[in-house]
């Protein structure tokens, strides 16, 4: 009889393992350089990047050399009234100093006296300068200030979205590998029901059990089975989520087949890929790229409340050129020849200005308590999770020896029901509460893998 018991074990268990041969894991970190390599989310936020770029090609362009041409003439009746033409090279600088060099020539009859130039035409290269708008702080050079900010924050956003991205599919993944171990579990122990079925219907037939054990075993069977096709479909769903992060070059969508599985020893593979993160976390807590992102919105906002200082002076703009018509005898200028020219302006009450500053001031405070309270929340988080998974690996090694432990209850419930010691429904309640600790096993790998994830969303790690 036992021999007959042991053979048909051998034709539940064989299949189940070939066909687990047959199938190729899908390491963990190989799974997350496919999502960091060709995700289009993660290509998405490195667009940030190239816009932060451009932006601060885009200020830089205030600064860049100009070529300026104005011709009008006006003729009626045969007469020519006059015809203006000027034109002029200009070199801004940063410090709101801008060189230039100009050429005019006007003639007509009826050209305004103070138009009139040589017959050679009139040559003339100066200086202007916006005092208090360029010195200190103007609208370009604030411009360009924030730019530069924009474009060290872009990085660090770049980091935040793709970080989030990576967070959701390591979620994913571990979702995945949950619920292929609740599969192979229930499949393991289907076949162990359906074993003990056909050995106590032959027991039955020989006359070694009674009736009853034979219709306690086809109900356990049953609801195993049961068991197992729910686990088969979270499963399929888990594979369909998976196959939401998984792409190749060029954008084409893969998906995973019923032939790949993930790593059976995740936990270990998780453990040793981020265990230094987890060390360093607090450590480095200054460098947070959500802290280091609200430093840089503090910073930007802080040249716009300079900025709105700036403008409560009076707008003083100087002008200074020397005049020639002989543009070769450059070293023989007569510095009696110019044309000089100032402008100034001064609201009296400077509401505009004064209400802008203050607004400003308050956006600067505003941003940073934010910065302060995220602070101090992302430090407390650290904390917590630090917990979470020093908690979660101990709960772990604990739950795996109780498991072991159960396992050999069931085994040794099974060797005495072999014996004749034991009843079928013992050995049906040592297997429930075995699977009972395996899925309260899985479901403490999972809490103490998704807090290893959360700690590198935080930290941006991946």
């Amino acid at each position: 009889m036992k021999k007959i018991i042991f053979i048909l074990g051998l034709l539940v268990f064989l299949p189940l393992a070939a066909q687990e041969e047959e199938r190729s894991q899908l390491e963990f970190s190989e799974y997350l350089s496919i999502v960091k390599k060709y995700h289009p989310l993660v290509k998405q936020a490195g667009l940030v990047v190239d816009e932060a770029n451009f932006k601060l090609m885009k200020a830089r362009g205030a600064f860049d050399p100009k070529i300026e041409a104005d011709f009008s003439e006006k003729e009626f009746k045969a007469t020519e009234y006059y015809q203006l033409f000027n034109s002029a090279f200009k070199i801004p600088t940063y410090y709101g100093l801008e060189f230039n060099a100009k050429y005019e020539e006007n003639y007509g009859k009826y050209l305004n006296p103070q138009n009139t130039v040589p017959d050679e035409g009139l040559y003339s290269a100066g200086v202007s300068l916006d005092v208090t708008n360029g010195i200190f702080l103007s609208e370009r050079m604030a411009a360009l200030k924030q730019a530069k900010l924009y474009r060290q924050q872009s990085q660090v956003k770049k980091d935040l979205l793709a970080a989030e991205v990576l967070y959701e599919a390591s979620t994913a993944y571990f979702n995945w590998f949950a619920a292929y171990e609740a599969l192979s579990l229930y499949q393991t122990f289907l076949g162990n029901a359906q074993f003990r079925l056909e050995s106590v219907k032959t027991e039955f037939q020989a006359g070694d059990k009674p009736a009853v054990d034979t219709l306690e075993a086809k109900i356990t069977y049953e609801k195993r089975q049961l068991e197992l096709q729910q686990a088969q479909l979270d499963f399929y769903k888990a594979s369909l989520k998976i196959s939401n992060y998984l792409w190749a070059q060029d954008n084409i969508p893969l998906e995973i087949t019923s032939e790949v599985i993930p790593n059976k020893e995740l936990f270990e593979e998780v453990n040793e890929m981020w265990l230094e993160n987890e060390l360093t976390a607090i450590e480095n807590f200054q460098d947070n790229p959500k802290i280091k992102y609200l430093e840089y919105e503090v910073g930007m906002q802080e040249v716009e409340r300079r900025l709105s200082a700036n403008k409560l002076l009076p707008n003083l703009e100087l002008n200074y050129n020397f005049l020639s018509s002989e543009p070769e005898e450059w070293q023989g200028i007569n510095t009696a020849d110019y044309k000089f020219g100032f402008n100034f302006s001064l609201p009296l009450f400077l509401r505009k200005e004064r209400s802008a500053l203050q607004l400003a001031k308050i956006e600067v405070e505003n941003l940073k308590y934010e910065l302060i309270n995220t602070n101090q929340k992302i430090l407390n988080q650290l904390r917590s999770i630090q917990n979470e998974i020093t908690s979660f690996r101990q709960q772990r090694f604990q739950m795996s020896g109780l498991v072991t432990n159960y396992e050999t209850l069931v085994s040794a419930e099974r060797r005495k029901f072999e014996l004749g010691d034991s009843s079928l429904f013992l050995v049906n309640n040592r297997e429930n509460s075995l699977i009972n600790a395996r899925l309260k096993e899985i479901e403490i790998i999972m809490k103490y893998l998704k807090s290893q994830a959360e700690l590198l969303k935080i930290t941006t790690q991946f």
